[in-house]
């Protein structure tokens, strides 16, 4: 279980603290199923569903795979991507001699982005895993199109063999579709947002064709969702949850989320998704951002030290390297860096994040540190569970629903109504 440290933020709470009270109501409001949006919780118990039903095939799906071709093409926006991003970017940053490579279309509606994915797939042999609840949704639906012609050129009469859809059981454009052409298809539980649906077959079936052990992952996402039960102050996602939202009370409504680890670069986006769509409404909400330490200490670190008192700190850090690497010695020392030599990189990476935390909390910003073991397939796991239970508790301590969405409807029929589409208003 992934531990908070609340001891940079304490002397910036309220006389009475984070409210763990109420944190408590609310997680008791999750697991009963009897808030706002409670139709969509079923994240709570999807690991285990996973593991009862579907992790079987999409095991043998990333096995066929990764036998025959040297990249998967993942089509989908939103929690339709992100989450396997995040975990293949932490979990395989360089891609092993065997693993194919992953590439993420659909995302956007960039002509450059498309042509570039294509010119570095060549004539490489590919597969495409197309996920969408409806298969309406604009970019990946555009995307999808673009790369079905692409292996109907390549593959001719058996490019539907290599089309794997992740869409809704029953309905919708992509499961007719699915049924129509005989895609392998697997499941985006109706009772699960998509930005919660990573540890389905959403985020599942890239991680695996990746070379992550999803088996160990959701091992350990049902160990960890067990051990977050704890009613109890105890709790991290209480701590965590709480905390927040006593700061955010104060004026803190910019939450910056932070990691030593290049790697984490797309965790962050994913998290950002998780708590900007959950709690951005009703006029309410912590705005969340992200910064990759130490690189950006050179730049956004000016404003977090010195600008607008406005900012939270929560920081990922992982407690053990996955490798040692000794800072050298140098006879000459024209650096005057021997002072280092003989040192774990790092054991100085943890010195200068300690110096970081005091220099902040000096400087007005509220810090909480979210330590976790290692960078491994239970850390993802752990922080998966984690974030998903703290955010669904933390909005319900303001008084929203988690689990809509309004507004990201906004801008779609604007574009539908100026880009022409039969029925648009």
């Amino acid at each position: 279980m992934v531990k908070v440290d609340l001891s940079g933020a304490k002397q910036f709470f309220t006389g009475a603290g984070p409210d763990y009270a109420l944190a408590a109501l609310c997680h008791e409001t999750l697991v009963n199923k009897s808030g706002l949006g409670a139709d969509f919780t079923g994240w709570l118990e999807l690991p285990q569903r996973v593991k009862d039903t579907e992790l079987e095939r999409i095991l043998a799906a990333a096995k066929k795979i990764r036998s025959r071709s040297q990249a998967l093409v993942v089509i989908g926006i939103g929690g339709s991507y992100l989450g396997a991003r995040g975990a293949i970017e932490m979990l395989r940053p360089i891609p092993g001699k065997d693993d194919p490579k992953v590439f993420f279309m659909g995302n956007g509606l960039s002509a450059d982005a498309l042509s570039d994915c294509i010119e570095q797939l060549g004539d490489m042999d590919f597969d495409v895993n197309v996920i969408s609840k409806s298969g309406t949704t604009l970019e990946p639906a555009a995307a999808f199109r673009i790369f079905r012609e692409l292996l109907a050129k390549k593959y001719g009469e058996e490019a539907d063999e290599h089309i794997f859809a992740t869409t809704d059981a029953k309905r919708g454009v992509l499961k007719s579709l699915a049924n129509d052409k005989g895609w392998e298809s697997f499941v985006v539980p109706d009772d699960v947002g998509g930005r919660f649906s990573v540890l389905s077959a959403v985020g599942l079936l890239p991680m695996a064709v990746a070379g992550i052990d999803v088996e160990k992952v959701i091992d350990c996402a049902i160990a960890e969702f067990k051990a977050l039960d704890l009613r109890s102050p105890e709790n991290p996602a209480w701590q965590y949850a709480a905390a927040r939202q006593n700061l955010y009370g104060k004026g803190f409504d910019t939450e910056i989320l932070g990691c030593y680890e290049p790697s984490f670069r797309f965790m962050a986006e994913w998290w950002k998704q998780l708590y900007g769509e959950s709690e951005g409404k009703d006029g309410k909400g912590i705005f969340p951002a992200s910064v990759e330490f130490t690189a950006d200490l050179h730049s956004m670190g000016q404003y977090i030290q010195a600008g607008r008192r406005s900012l939270m700190e929560s920081v990922v850090r992982f407690d053990h390297s996955r490798t040692a690497f000794l800072f050298p010695n140098d006879a000459q020392n024209a650096d005057g860096l021997n002072y280092l030599a003989g040192r774990d990189i790092a054991e100085i990476a943890n010195i200068a994040a300690d110096a970081v935390r005091d220099a902040h909390v000096t400087g007005g910003v509220p810090n909480m540190v979210i330590h976790v073991e290692k960078r491994d397939e239970a850390g993802f796991a752990s922080l998966v569970c984690f974030f998903e239970l703290a955010c669904a508790i933390s909005g319900y301590m303001s008084r929203v629903n988690p689990f809509d969405q309004p507004g990201v409807e906004a801008y779609k029929k604007n574009m539908f109504r100026m880009l022409g589409k039969p029925g648009a208003v």
